[in-house]
């Protein structure tokens, strides 16, 4: 990792500011953005600097952005993801937390300086503790926190900084065309000629208007790598949560497709079942859930996931030069080929097995 200096002239200041007067700083593993991670401790308190360069990506999609402005301001607005806005993920640590939820708590924020310092919730990431003996029970657990979050928030927040949009036809349709843009000429060579991309789009624009309205919020990265185990505490406050700022309101499904259809660790066919059963079991008694509708909506929402991490992929190999994310594609494919395999996808199965025959055939 870079200096302190070059990652942020201010960090130092911002810390000590923030009341840790004595500090080192350990680099943490980064996760897909731009943003930046540091251990700070001072004597035997600790905490997480969050570094957000305000000016390192697009802008995030202004709450009233129609259709043609957002596709002005690029993918970020189109997508609705947070960007660089720290207020995103201040605000919904707040939402979290005054949920039940165990969201780390936020010290210190600057948002002109893209800083933000917050509790460190430790080590304990699913996707390193999970063993054959306890897998069962964290997922459990991950599902339990998906289950009060959903029974809690139907409708959006109200927040003070920062307003928690819709997960539209356009923030998904302009996902799955990650696929079009930068998987297809990674596997062919080539970019796919315009009538083809046309016809992707339009076969999931045809899958997307089967979803129901937003029902809940989406954190939309809810998997093995971004949930924390917490051992010292009790009930659903030992399922810590990281990486929700781009959260959304969208389907039940979306998080849960997440969880199961991991792109960095194989969750079991069996786990996956008993998984989705328990999510059902759970919410149709609280709140009435159709599961006939649900069980459609996670198959199309697989599908639209899957391709836009297949596209994510092959674009941080390719624009980023991270090609440790080529390694993670067979398994995001062994998962679409999967999701092909439902009723609801016969129409794209037909497609990328003219176009795709040997990957998803």
């Amino acid at each position: 990792m870079a200096s302190l200096q070059a990652l942020n002239p201010h960090i130092e200041e911002f810390v000590e500011r923030s009341g840790f007067s004595t500090n080192t700083f350990q680099p943490l593993a980064g996760d897909a953005s731009t943003r930046s991670y540091m251990r700070v401790q001072s004597n035997s308190s600790k905490a997480i600097l969050m570094i957000a360069p305000p000016n390192a990506e697009a802008a995030a999609c202004p709450p009233a952005a129609s259709k043609a402005e957002r596709e002005r301001l690029g993918y970020n607005a189109m997508a609705r993801l947070a960007g660089p806005n720290l207020s995103a993920f201040v605000e919904i640590a707040n939402v979290l937390r005054s949920n039940g939820l165990a969201a780390p708590e936020i010290y210190a924020v600057d948002l002109k300086l893209g800083l933000a310092l917050t509790e460190d919730l430790g080590d304990e990431l699913f996707a390193r503790i999970a063993t054959s003996t306890n897998e069962t029970e964290l997922y459990e657990l991950a599902v339990d926190g998906l289950v009060l979050l959903h029974q809690q928030i139907e409708t959006a927040p109200a927040t003070s900084e920062f307003t928690i949009q819709d997960y539209d036809k356009l923030a998904y349709r302009t996902e799955a065309s990650l696929f079009t843009e930068w998987y297809w000429p990674l596997f062919h060579g080539a970019e796919p000629i315009s009538d083809l991309v046309e016809e992707f789009i339009a076969i999931f624009d045809d899958l997307l208007s089967e979803l129901a309205a937003p029902s809940t919020l989406v954190l939309r990265d809810y998997h093995a790598e971004n949930l924390l185990f917490l051992p010292d505490r009790t009930g659903i406050e030992r399922l810590g949560l990281i990486d929700f700022q781009d959260a959304l309101m969208g389907s039940r499904a979306y998080d849960l497709v997440s969880l199961l259809e991991d792109a960095r660790r194989d969750v079991s066919p069996h786990l996956q079942d008993a998984m989705i059963e328990k999510y059902c079991c759970s919410i149709e008694r609280s709140k009435g859930l159709s599961v006939e509708q649900f069980q459609k909506e996670y198959a199309i929402l697989a599908l639209q996931r899957n391709a836009k991490i297949l596209g994510v992929f092959a674009r941080l190999a390719k624009r980023d030069g991270k090609t440790r994310y080529l390694e993670l594609l067979p398994r995001v494919e062994a998962h679409f080929k999967r999701d092909l395999a439902r009723p609801e996808a016969a129409t794209l199965k037909n497609f990328m097995g003219q176009h795709f025959a040997e990957k998803f055939s």
